[in-house]
């Protein structure tokens, strides 16, 4: 066939078919051309049918079908088709199942995107027949104009040496202070745009808190924050913001009314609290609200979600953590897609609950979820600690710096209260774990002497 010689005809059946062919046995080929691909391009109602089933199960499932369950869903459907379309379809897929390579495959997948600018085109070549009639020349020229811009992305990826001073800048990643001197030396300038951050805690050790300690500071620095409660209504939320922001107590807000609302009206930021009950709302969820925001004229500058472990998944399997594991990677994915950080928080399993240090050893269900993650940390607070206002926090990863610290905090609940507190050393693990065990043996040898002289 000569390519050069060919027309408009040269995308007809035959081409047709090896494309939705290769959708279905090309997972990367599929997942770059269902960028541009409407099953309208298609010109063949069950080759419309079969790509329409093969997009819906990889928006469901967020997994590409195989073959054994593309038959699967093909023929559960097919009751829903007349006769005549049911056979096509079946006929197409026995076609497909039984052949071992597609002939002209690099062909097909070099012409893909002339193929779907060329339908798109001719789509708007009818579209404009129709508004000749009404002589609406303005809209014809907007149609042809928006069909030629089909596959223009002006973004070609990072050029490594002529982006190079991009690298070294801070503005590259844009990151929001945490408010933590410390944290942000280490962390060059706190969580940047694109990046999850995590904050492990046991229950009611302070994850609430650390994330409105967060969002509090990203206020103040002019940022625009959203703040998805799914464990605490939005009023409770928003007086702990109260709080942390006028340094008023919780207890003492409605007392304290006016003062609060003189401090948080200097606020150059702007705070979105959105309530959602628990399980009820999905990642699916988070971008719709953020897409309508953005249709009002807001644009977040941070993420906050309290906490992804209480998301309902977008996909369900047998196992629970595969479905964490996926709201983690979706959260992340929200960070890139809107280019600001993200904010969450997840529970410590039995073993974090009394514990000096908290390691991700120590997080609930799916260990795997860290991976995704570019910054977490821990706070522990034993119970002595409660009653001391006092706590650690580990830096258990960090992708933009060290890791494997370890700080102590000051933790004022009534007040909305944390700080980093200043070391005249570093700790490490190793420290905390050794100080942990010589307390534990002064305990024992007390323990031993008090019953020697009883």
């Amino acid at each position: 066939m000569n390519n050069k010689a060919e027309t408009f005809q040269r995308f007809g059946k035959a081409f047709q078919e090896k494309f939705c062919h290769l959708m279905l046995s090309d997972r990367p080929f599929c997942d770059q051309v269902t960028e541009v691909l409407s099953v309208d391009f298609l010109d063949y109602e069950y080759l419309r049918v079969f790509v329409k089933i093969l997009i819906e199960h990889r928006s469901k499932y967020k997994v590409h079908p195989s073959y054994e369950i593309m038959e699967t869903r093909i023929r559960t459907d097919c009751n829903n088709y007349t006769k005549a379309l049911k056979e096509q379809l079946i006929g197409f897929y026995a076609t497909i199942k039984s052949t071992d390579e597609i002939p002209n495959s690099q062909f097909i997948k070099d012409s893909s995107l002339d193929f779907c600018r060329k339908q798109v085109l001719k789509g708007a070549m009818m579209k404009s027949v129709k508004l000749i009639k009404s002589s609406s020349f303005d809209e014809i020229q907007k149609v042809i104009e928006e069909a030629l811009k089909l596959g223009t992305d002006n973004n070609f990826g990072h050029d490594f040496i002529k982006d190079f001073e991009e690298r070294y800048t801070l503005t590259s990643r844009d990151p929001i202070s945490t408010g933590f001197e410390r944290v942000d030396e280490i962390c060059k300038g706190g969580l940047g745009k694109s990046e999850l951050g995590v904050v492990i805690a046991p229950t009611g050790a302070g994850k609430s808190m650390v994330l409105v300690h967060l969002g509090s500071q990203a206020l103040k620095q002019g940022k625009t924050v959203v703040h998805y409660t799914l464990e605490l209504q939005d009023t409770v939320v928003g007086n702990r913001y109260d709080s942390c922001i006028s340094e008023v107590p919780l207890g003492d807000l409605f007392q304290n009314k006016k003062h609060v609302l003189y401090k948080i009206k200097d606020i150059p930021g702007q705070l979105i609290i959105k309530e959602y009950p628990t399980k009820s709302a999905s990642t699916e969820t988070i971008k719709n609200h953020i897409e309508r925001l953005r249709k009002k004229g807001i644009e977040p500058d941070m993420i906050i979600v309290d906490y992804a472990d209480l998301l309902r998944p977008t996909r369900t399997s047998k196992e629970k953590r595969y479905d964490l594991e996926s709201t983690y990677e979706e959260l992340r994915a929200i960070a890139q897609i809107y280019k600001c950080p993200v904010w969450t928080a997840s529970q410590t399993n039995r073993s974090g609950l009394n514990a000096e240090v908290i390691t991700m050893e120590a997080i609930s269900e799916a260990f795997n979820k860290c991976f995704v993650a570019d910054f977490i940390c821990s706070l522990s607070r034993t119970v002595q600690d409660k009653q001391a206002n006092k706590g650690r926090m580990f830096i258990a990863k960090n992708r933009n710096g060290p890791d494997g610290l370890i700080f102590p905090a000051f933790v004022d609940w009534s007040n909305v209260k944390m700080k980093i507190l200043k070391a005249e050393s570093e700790e490490s693990i190793s420290d905390v774990i050794a100080d942990s065990e010589d307390n534990k043996m002064n305990f024992l040898r007390q323990k031993y002497q008090k019953q020697r002289r009883g």
